[in-house]
C-alpha cells in the first residue's frame, strides 16, 4: 500500500502547469498528501489482509531482492485471473507479483466483477479500519449523540449538469437534486425515523443552513457541532469524512444517499452506478404522499 495518499483536489494538467516553481516536487507532494497511517489503522487491516507500506524496510528488502532475481523476481500482471496466478508454474516461483488495481486510484473494490455476489471484503471493511485516533474521536462523538439516527447526503459533486444541443439541462442522476432537498428527505425518512429523534447529518452540501428545515421534526447534529473534539485532530477532509463514516455506521438507523446493498435504506432510488445516460432533472413529486 502507498505510504502516502494524494489529497490535492487539482488532478489535471492545468493544475500541474500552473504550479509554483518556488517549491520542490517533494515539498509539494508532502503538502498535498497525507500519511496513509493517519487515515487507516494498518495493523488492524493486516489482521485480515497483510499490508506492507511502500516506505517500510520490509518493502525495500522485497523490492531489492526481486530486482536482483531478474525475471524470477517480479511479475507485473493485469487481467490475469486468481486461478491462473495460483495454478500456473510461471507465477509460482516469482517473489513479487504486482497487480495494479487502477492507475487512477489507490484502491479497487475487493470483488469479482464477473460475479458481483462474490464479495471478498464488504463495503464497510475500509471505513471500519480507521486510524485509532479517528476511531477514538468518533466514539466520543457517538457517546455525546446518545441514541441517534443518521443520514449521508451526497450533493455537491453529484449534481453536475450539462446542456444538450437544445440548451436543456441534463444530468446522470435525474432525481438526486430533488431527493436530497430537506422537504423530500423529511418525507422519505419519516417511516424510518420518528419525530423527535436526534439526526446526525453528514454531507458535502456547502450552503449554510441548507438542512435547517429538518429541525422542525428532528434534533439535528453535524460534525461541526463537535469542533472541540475534531479541531485539534483533523488535518484534512479525508480524515473528517472517515470520522463521519464511523458515526454514520454507529447510528440506530443509517440512511445512505444511494443503495449499495439491497437491504440498505436510501434517500434516492437512482442507481449509484453511472448509467452514462444524461436525463432531464426531475423536481416534482412522484406521488402525493407527504
Amino acid at each position: 500500500m502507498p505510504s502516502r495518499m494524494c489529497i490535492n483536489p487539482i488532478h489535471n494538467n492545468k493544475g500541474i502547469l500552473h504550479q509554483s516553481n518556488s517549491t520542490s516536487s517533494e515539498e509539494r507532494w508532502t503538502t498535498n498528501s497525507c500519511a496513509m497511517d493517519s487515515l487507516y489503522d494498518i495493523s488492524l487491516i493486516s489482521e485480515k489482509v497483510p499490508v506492507i507500506l511502500d516506505n517500510s524496510k520490509q518493502w525495500h528488502r522485497v523490492l531489492s531482492t526481486s530486482m536482483k532475481l531478474g525475471s524470477r523476481g517480479i511479475a507485473n500482471v493485469q487481467a490475469v485471473s486468481r486461478n491462473d496466478l495460483q495454478s500456473k508454474s510461471s507465477y509460482s516461483n516469482i517473489l513479487l507479483v504486482n497487480r495494479t488495481a487502477s492507475p487512477l486510484a489507490w484502491f479497487m473494490e475487493c470483488k469479482d466483477r464477473n460475479d458481483r455476489s462474490a464479495v471478498l471484503l464488504p463495503h464497510s471493511f475500509l471505513p471500519s479500519m480507521a486510524a485509532k485516533k479517528l476511531q477514538n474521536a468518533a466514539e466520543k462523538i457517538k457517546a455525546l449523540l446518545g441514541d441517534y439516527d443518521a443520514i449521508h447526503v451526497r450533493r455537491g459533486d453529484i449534481l453536475k449538469t450539462r446542456k444538450d444541443r437544445f440548451g436543456v439541462d441534463r444530468t446522470l442522476h435525474p432525481h438526486i437534486d430533488r431527493d436530497t432537498r430537506p422537504e423530500f428527505i423529511q418525507c422519505r425518512i419519516a417511516k424510518w425515523c420518528p419525530p423527535g429523534r436526534t439526526l446526525f447529518i453528514a454531507s458535502n452540501e456547502r450552503k449554510p443552513g441548507f438542512f435547517s428545515p429538518l429541525a422542525s421534526r428532528y434534533k439535528l447534529a453535524y460534525s461541526s457541532n463537535y469542533s472541540s473534539i475534531l479541531d485539534p485532530l483533523i488535518e484534512n477532509n479525508y480524515q473528517l469524512f472517515m470520522v463521519e463514516r464511523l458515526i454514520l455506521m454507529g447510528a440506530k438507523t443509517y440512511i445512505k444517499t444511494y443503495k449499495e446493498d439491497e437491504n440498505d435504506l436510501s434517500l434516492t432510488d437512482d442507481p449509484k452506478k453511472n448509467t452514462k445516460v444524461w436525463q432531464i432533472p426531475v423536481y416534482t413529486k412522484d406521488t402525493e404522499e407527504c
